[in-house]
């Protein structure tokens, strides 16, 4: 059951990225960084289907990505880059998807928002397009940098390799705008919306704070034994995880209670229990 559901999440993440390249980057020439990057320059040369150039480009670095990082990875976006690569060929050479618009500021806008959507959906089914994850991977095993770090690099010198290649300034600064929204879009379909928020607070009057969220809130928390560093003095910290929209009524309760309390707010993506309904895709 849950390979099918992983199969059909990769199935309509590639859908999606074939159209956002066939109808927002490929007819302006805006490279997304990555092995699908140097595709889209082959493609502006030679004319050749960049969902091909894709494939073949890929050969050594799924070689690479053997060596370095596992079969069962590999195997697992090879799927995903085939599929990909497929659909843009499909929808870009053989129904010939016109542009959907001539507004270089929009497609790159909405390029990288609908790529983001696509490969965030693939991503999901526990699979990749392959290209500059394995080469960041790569980078980040023998280079002793972080794995977004590795994949910003890759993705940075393509990109800016663009602009020289096609003699272009404007065509780089455009990529730049589709990674940064793509990459963006990616953790929100990973992450989810930012529902809920995790409070942490550190007070000399936790029992009243407790009694609001309890009571006034209708939430719950827990309460956990703390010391002071610097006073040295014993205490209890409270966690709760409350809907955002119920924030500026903490806010100002605790503001009442105690002005002197600590407070801290974190954004959290999915909450699992009693009072939360998680909204990702599983």
């Amino acid at each position: 059951m849950q390979k099918t559901k992983n199969a059909l999440l990769i199935l309509a993440g590639c859908v999606i990225c074939g159209l956002a390249y066939a109808m927002f980057l490929i007819p302006h020439h805006f490279v997304p960084g990555g092995v699908s990057g140097l595709a889209m320059i082959g493609n502006y040369f030679s004319g050749l289907p960049v969902g091909a150039l894709i494939i073949v480009l890929n050969v050594p670095v799924f070689l690479l990505g053997l060596r370095t990082m596992g079969k069962k990875y590999v195997l697992s976006s090879l799927a995903g880059m085939v599929v990909s690569s497929v659909f843009i060929d499909l929808f870009n050479k053989v129904l010939k998807l016109p542009s959907a618009t001539d507004n270089p500021v929009l497609a790159s806008i909405y390029g990288g928002v609908m790529l983001g959507v696509g490969l965030g959906i693939v991503f999901r089914g526990r699979s990749s397009t392959g290209g500059s994850d394995i080469i960041g991977m790569v980078i980040s095993k023998y280079a002793g940098v972080s794995l977004g770090f590795g994949i910003m690099i890759t993705d940075f010198i393509i990109i800016s390799a663009s602009g020289f290649i096609m003699r272009s300034l404007e065509a780089p600064l455009y990529g730049y705008i589709v990674l940064f929204l793509s990459t963006k879009v990616i953790d929100l379909v990973l992450e989810g919306w930012s529902y809920s928020k995790l409070v942490i607070i550190t007070s000399s009057r936790t029992d009243e704070i407790a009694d609001y969220i309890l009571h006034g809130l209708d939430r719950s928390g827990t309460a956990l034994r703390s010391r002071s560093l610097y006073l040295n003095r014993e205490g209890e910290i409270i966690l709760t995880v409350i809907h955002r929209k119920q924030l500026a009524d903490l806010r100002t309760s605790i503001r009442r209670i105690d002005p002197e309390a600590f407070v801290i707010i974190n954004d959290t993506y999915d909450v699992l229990g009693k009072g939360f309904k998680s909204h990702l895709i599983t």
